[in-house]
């Protein structure tokens, strides 16, 4: 029991320390990548002409880098849980290698999602270039997306854990598979809010901070019934801010 808790206890401070490294490169952006470069729409309005030269600075190849980047910071926090949940219930030999499993396959979900999402970006850009009608929309989105039974459903079965199998190919499978289902309701809950900031001619970091705030938050809480619901799930935010009170308050006791 004291080393179940020892190992849970090892794989949250690692996971947290990678996300921070994540979070470092994602605010430093290293060669732009995290910032969309626009080009002047020619008289006709947006044409061939213009995409050719906005692909031209953006590659895809940076954007997805910095896609991935940013779902790395965001998003390994939410994948404790499971990774505890993997490293509990599988054959020492195989802890590692299924947990990388699990997790390429949760990335692999997000990555192609990423090329349909940078895909939208650069076609934004392309019709309102540097505004903010786009962000917008889809922040209009994301509020009614969070409050809907749908988006609950899938909150609801990121909570599912995936029975592994303890030998061979069948742990491989199941490993991985693991990852590529949480990787979908992750992307069922979660798509509006990673698309909003990219959208963002500024201010970015700061929305994808607050977003990050908010897609733990909902990932903490319990499962609920599915149903039109008026509730923000901020339990991250409470957490902090009881902690914040519990140290306050401590301190005022020592003076």
């Amino acid at each position: 029991m004291k080393n179940s808790k020892s190992i849970r206890y090892s794989i949250g401070i690692l996971i947290i320390g990678l996300s921070a490294v994540f979070w470092v490169l994602l605010l430093l952006n290293p060669g732009n990548i995290m910032t969309i470069k626009h080009c002047h729409v020619t008289v006709e309005g947006p044409s061939h002409t213009s995409l050719q030269m906005l692909l031209q600075m953006n590659p895809i190849s940076d954007m997805m880098i910095g896609w991935v980047l940013m779902v790395f910071a965001m998003m390994l926090l939410k994948l404790i849980v499971p990774i505890q949940y993997i490293y509990e219930r599988s054959l020492k030999r195989r802890r590692f290698w299924s947990a990388i499993l699990f997790v390429f396959g949760y990335a692999t979900v997000w990555i192609v999602v990423g090329f349909i999402m940078n895909a939208a970006i650069l076609g934004l850009n392309l019709l309102l270039p540097k505004s903010y009608y786009p962000a917008l929309m889809v922040g209009i989105i994301a509020l009614v997306w969070q409050f809907s039974p749908v988006k609950q459903r899938f909150l609801n079965r990121g909570h599912d854990h995936w029975p592994l199998a303890a030998f061979g190919w069948a742990a491989n499978r199941d490993a991985l598979m693991f990852g590529v289902m949480h990787g979908v309701w992750c992307v069922g809950s979660g798509w509006a809010l990673m698309l909003f900031p990219m959208l963002l001619p500024e201010g970015h970091n700061l929305a994808m901070i607050i977003v990050t705030v908010i897609m733990i938050s909902e990932h903490m809480e319990h499962p609920r019934f599915p149903r039109w619901h008026l509730s923000f799930r901020l339990k991250l935010l409470r957490i902090m801010i009881a902690q914040t009170r519990i140290k306050l308050k401590q301190v005022s006791d020592l003076t």
